[in-house]
């Protein structure tokens, strides 16, 4: 069991033109938040100087994502309409796999 977000849906045809959907879904995991000691007072110094010129300047990244499909559907659109999913970006789906079958249930 774990959990994936809608990153992104796009308009497809698949190899005899019929339109559907491609669905990327991400894997949702929390991630602990751990803050690196510089060891040297340099690297401190340089440490502390990043954090206040991000401070200063939001267009600076503060933290890097990294965004990895766990799973990815070609959905032609009647399959889409059979599957019963409104996939909407950025909704969170709790996945359970079991005996041969995928199961998604969306998380509020």
């Amino acid at each position: 069991m774990f959990r994936v977000r809608v990153h992104k849906i796009e308009s497809t045809r698949d190899l005899d033109g019929n339109l559907g959907k491609r669905i990327e879904l991400i894997e949702e995991r929390e991630v602990q938040n751990f803050v690196m000691r510089p060891q040297t007072d340099e690297a401190k110094m340089v440490q502390d100087l990043m954090q206040a010129m991000q401070q200063q300047m939001p267009f600076l990244p503060q933290r890097q994502q990294m965004a990895f499909p766990k799973i990815v559907l070609f959905l032609t659109e009647h399959e889409y309409d059979s599957l019963g999913i409104e996939f909407d970006v950025n909704q969170v789906y709790q996945v359970t796999l079991e005996n041969q079958t995928i199961k998604f249930t969306k998380v509020s």
